[in-house]
């Protein structure tokens, strides 16, 4: 067959933040281009290319950020979805720059354990804005209701946690008496560091069933630690790095007359979590988790949706000076509908945690001006104790807008 001619696709976005606990500052100002192209070759090879460009003058307006937050999220150049497509019978395959998406819950990440992150806003952005793409090989083999999937990393993407000092930089413990002081974070890369893993699912009367194995190096940084004395005063140094960890996991899905009923399990080994013992050698205690998490979709009158979660961490051999508890649980309620024929779309998510006051808040506004035009305001609310999910972050609390031109 002859080459297609390719097609363009693309957006616009404008998303601005004002936080206003004090210090009261803009946090955000981002402006944002996305272009993409896609052809094909023939009817097996087909091609796709994409990229972000940004720019943000709030690092370039005010020096409330540190030099390397305002060198960090100044201006950024991002290649996004880049990639070969060859279909073979059964068989499809895609080598490039890719999302490659295991599970898709409200709110928070569980069974979705090979993307990498940009959590420079946290949790706070769109899925399709946090996920970042993954250099990968990848097979996959269809057979009626059988779906086999092969994938290998030959060099991770890690999450993009941002520079000290950033707002929602995951910072580790404090402790009273020291200062604190951050090293680079360390990537590691090479032989060794690649990742892989294998994804089988079947559907059976209506029950779409999956399972998994991936191996990796950590996505997720974590902060080893240090006690040094810099001039005089006694410092914990900290490193943000990364080790090998295993996965395994489970999704399922079912649809129940309106209803959808879904459940992620990730059994995870050999992750490193932050220890309050100031004695611990590196701050960090290695432990194998379980989470899982169970959640129904409603569709209601109107347009309206509702979605109800209930999820929970299951920590082995659980030491008495980590943070989390042996069994942390949480709940979240996500609520929308559509007004004005469908041109105004209210929606609110809260997620708390059951084990302490920890909490966050989102509700949001949505007006569709046409198809591709879209103005969103809200308001980001994150509270609790400062050793907690959303509590470490309750000076973030933000008012935002963004406007969106897709093409």
């Amino acid at each position: 067959a002859a080459a297609d001619e390719p097609g363009f696709e693309g957006f616009v976005d404008v998303k601005a933040a004002w936080t206003f606990h004090d210090p009261k500052h803009w946090s955000l100002m981002r402006n944002r281009l996305g272009l993409a192209a896609s052809g094909a070759f023939n009817e097996a090879l087909r091609w796709r290319v994409g990229g972000w460009a940004m720019y943000d003058p709030v690092y370039d307006g005010s020096d409330f950020y540190p030099h390397a937050v305002r060198a960090d999220q100044r201006n950024e150049l991002q290649v996004r979805e880049t990639y070969l497509d060859w279909s073979a019978g059964d068989f499809d395959f895609r080598f490039g720059r890719q999302q490659i998406v295991w599970g898709e819950m409200v709110g928070l990440f569980f069974a979705d354990v090979v993307s990498a992150r940009d959590l420079r806003e946290y949790v706070l952005a769109e899925f399709d804005q946090i996920r970042i793409p993954q250099w990968a090989a990848r097979a996959e083999w269809f057979k009626d209701d059988v779906h086999a999937e092969a994938i290998w990393i030959p060099k991770m993407t890690y999450d993009d946690i941002g520079k000290p000092g950033a707002d929602f930089y995951p910072f580790p413990p404090r402790f009273p008496g020291f200062a604190t002081v951050f090293e680079n974070e360390r990537e590691p890369g090479g032989r060794g560091n690649d990742a892989y893993g294998l994804r089988l699912g079947y559907l059976v009367e209506g029950w779409d069933m999956s399972a998994f194995y991936y191996r990796s190096t950590d996505a997720m940084a974590s902060f080893e630690r240090q006690i040094v004395e810099l001039d005089g005063q006694p410092t914990l140094l900290y490193s943000p790095g990364h080790t090998r960890i295993r996965q395994w996991g489970a999704t399922l899905a079912k649809d129940f007359e309106g209803k959808v009923f879904k459940a992620e399990a990730v059994y995870t080994e050999g992750r490193r979590y932050d220890t309050l013992n100031l004695a611990d050698a590196d701050g960090l205690v290695r432990k194998n988790t379980l989470d899982y998490v169970l959640g129904v979709d409603f569709t209601l009158e109107d347009d309206a949706r509702l979605n109800l979660q209930f999820f929970q961490r299951y920590t082995a051999d659980h030491d008495p000076d980590m943070i989390p508890d042996r069994w942390e649980s949480g709940a979240s309620v996500y609520y929308s509908t559509k007004l004005m024929a469908g041109r105004l779309e209210p929606e609110i998510l809260l997620i708390h945690s059951l084990n302490r006051s920890d909490w966050l808040a989102r509700p949001r506004l949505g007006w569709n001006f046409t198809q591709d035009l879209k103005l969103s305001v809200g308001v980001d609310v994150l509270n609790g104790p400062p050793t907690g999910l959303f509590g470490r972050y309750t000076q973030n609390d933000r008012l935002w807008s963004e406007l969106r031109v897709s093409f």
